[in-house]
């Protein structure tokens, strides 16, 4: 296995490796998120696409490397790696931090012309054109426990126990860096068209935020509200399925 190999396997994880099949659905995770937060995804559409979790430096088999505190740095590093990939057509799903980081990967593979997806789902998180006072990665591990506890995305046997907590702190406390710091370009678009989903419950996306979506791409927009709060997805998994089932082509 050569550098590049590395590097890619590194970043690129295939639970269910179906390199052969016709489409591709890339999974970003959510700020303290890692790659197998998607194997249930993965279980589901594995028969059918060629599906990737990405693994953010920082966490779990790669906890020994420095953590992106940037959405840009690590949008130009997913970028570099999804680049090193055949091309066939290709659908992004990102959850809270993860629908800014497919967004503005999107982006950037849209500016080189190669391996731009050919759409967006965007969960749980505002659009990039909106903003919030966020200062959660400022506060002490007790501080970020709570705002995990509020969000209900973790299982609570994990955040209980010391030595999990300490090791997955500074991935998380940089993710929350990075998307806390991000501010999105202003008047930037994608190509492709954009489904965004939002629970109804969720104390970090408004309705409104969640609209706002809209006017960052020059395709076709859909919003679809579910019930439930920051991860919905938990409880709705099913209908998350059939979006991205719909945007695989496979409905």
């Amino acid at each position: 296995m050569n550098s590049t190999e590395r590097s890619t396997a590194l970043w690129l994880r295939r639970f269910h490796p179906a390199v052969e099949r016709p489409v591709r659905l890339v999974c970003f995770p959510h700020a303290g998120g890692s790659a197998p937060f998607y194997h249930p995804v993965s279980a589901r559409f594995g028969a059918d696409a060629d599906v990737i979790a990405l693994q953010y430096p920082g966490r779990q088999d790669r906890r020994l490397e420095p953590c992106v505190e940037s959405i840009a740095t690590l949008a130009d590093l997913i970028t570099d790696e999804l680049l090193t990939l055949d091309e066939k057509p290709t659908v992004f799903f990102g959850h809270s931090m993860g629908a800014v980081l497919a967004f503005e990967t999107a982006w950037r593979l849209e500016q080189k012309g190669q391996h731009a997806p050919r759409s967006v789902i965007a969960s749980g998180r505002r659009a990039p054109s909106t903003s919030r006072p966020e200062t959660v990665h400022l506060r002490d591990d007790d501080g970020i426990l709570t705002e995990l506890r509020l969000l209900n995305g973790t299982n609570p046997q994990l955040l209980g126990d010391e030595e999990i907590v300490r090791m997955a702190m500074p991935a998380i406390r940089g993710d929350y860096r990075a998307i806390e710091s991000y501010r999105g370009e202003p008047g930037r678009t994608v190509r492709a068209p954009l489904t965004v989903l939002t629970g109804d419950a969720d104390p970090r996306t408004s309705l409104a935020e969640a609209q706002a979506w809209a006017g960052h791409t020059e395709g076709a927009f859909r919003l679809r509200v579910l019930p439930g709060g920051h991860f919905f997805l938990a409880e709705q998994q099913a209908a998350v399925n059939e979006e991205i089932a719909r945007e695989l082509g496979l409905i």
